[in-house]
């Protein structure tokens, strides 16, 4: 089945009592039991709810995966891979993240005995550099947040399987999302979405999700998602699988744009640098087109103005792209990463990666493109 039709048909099937074409929300706690133990495949909801279990499939189809997972948020999902390790335990990542994830590494796990490093991931011996005999994990976001970063998955999870092949690889794919990079096709053992953003696709809903393709990882996954409750309800669950059919058509809008965007900002006269993998100046370009079917709708620059004033009075006077938290959904957004999402990151560790106030993040959504470029044009010179 290919990418398009599976992510309208891939893992479901009609409702069986009534033959509905959409999976129903069945919005209850608990189901009905026959004799102690014996049930129709469902016991109590936090275990497993239909309209869930559908969502779930869906994402493991989506991502080549045998077995998904959908969660209450994306820092939720992370959650059930930290809760994977053990104290002592060893994990590398990139040096540019998501200031949540950053956050949840540093200030929760960190004191519960698991270990950090930082990495640059743009080379591989950067990675392999760091691992140790405590190394359990390498977190892999790319494109990373909000620099673009890109990490090769293929040759970094080769890497470290050669070294030591028990050594998780989880990708952090929401910025690409499957329709451009499949993660666990590449090598990688565990891929993780905030579905809050391009998955679910409009802003209404907040969600993780996790996708695997071996069994052993898949049970400990869902005793851990059983176990500690962080579940994603079936109202959203609804909303997520409405909003992945239509992940292919939005997709293909969301790059265009992104884009068409790139390339206005990189000839702009008040723009400085600018951070989308779809660009030829981009450092890594060619492992972007190698792994990727196209180069997303997220977009970050500076102005040649680096300051905080400058860059204030552009995110203040934008009129289509709203200034708000996250991103994926279709409309357009605009952030700044200092003040916003990556504001739990301390800022000495933020300018060693050069994300100063200057960075603007873009999330370009699917609307006109000519309105667009226009609003982005007004909000330059003012």
């Amino acid at each position: 089945m290919k990418f398009n039709t599976k992510t309208i048909h891939g893992g479901q099937k009609h409702e069986e009592a009534t033959g509905a074409v959409m999976p129903p929300i069945f919005q209850t706690s608990t189901f009905a039991q026959s004799s102690p133990g014996e049930h129709k495949g469902y016991g109590y909801a936090r275990g497993s709810n239909p309209t869930r279990t559908a969502l779930e499939n869906s994402f493991a189809a989506i991502e080549n995966g045998t077995n998904g997972f959908a969660f209450a948020s994306g820092m939720a999902a992370i959650d059930c891979v930290l809760r994977l390790l053990k104290p002592g335990d060893e994990v590398v990542a990139g040096d540019d993240l998501y200031g949540g994830t950053y956050r949840m590494f540093t200030q929760l796990f960190h004191k519960y005995g698991l270990e950090f490093s930082f990495v640059d991931m743009n080379a591989v011996e950067n990675v392999t550099n760091a691992i140790t005999q405590k190394t359990k994990l390498v977190w892999i976001e790319t494109p990373t947040n909000p620099l673009m970063k890109i990490a090769d998955i293929a040759a970094i999870t080769s890497a470290i399987k050669d070294i030591n092949s028990a050594i998780l690889v989880a990708v952090d794919n929401t910025f690409a999302t499957p329709y451009l990079q499949q993660p666990l096709t590449l090598g990688a053992d565990i891929v993780m979405h905030s579905a809050t953003k391009y998955l679910g696709g409009h802003s209404d809903l907040v969600m993780g999700a996790l996708m695997v393709k071996d069994a052993k990882l898949a049970e400990e996954i869902h005793f851990i998602q059983f176990a500690a409750g962080a579940i994603a309800g079936p109202m959203d669950s609804f909303l997520a699988l409405r909003g992945v059919k239509t992940l292919h058509i939005r997709m293909q809008r969301h790059c265009e744009n992104g884009r068409a965007v790139a390339e206005f900002l990189h000839n702009h006269l008040k723009v400085g640098e600018v951070y989308y993998p779809g660009l030829e100046n981009h450092p890594n370009y060619e492992i972007a087109k190698k792994q990727m079917k196209d180069f997303g709708g997220m977009v970050s620059f500076k102005l040649k103005d680096e300051s905080k004033a400058a860059a204030f009075k552009f995110l203040e006077n934008t009129k289509i792209f709203t200034l708000a938290e996250s991103l994926g959904g279709v409309e357009s957004l605009v952030n700044h990463p200092v003040t916003m999402s990556h504001a739990s990151i301390p800022e000495e560790e933020r300018l060693k990666v050069g994300v100063t106030d200057a960075v603007i993040r873009l999330s370009v959504g699917i609307e006109d493109i000519e309105d667009l470029l226009a609003d982005l044009e007004q909000a330059l010179n003012l």
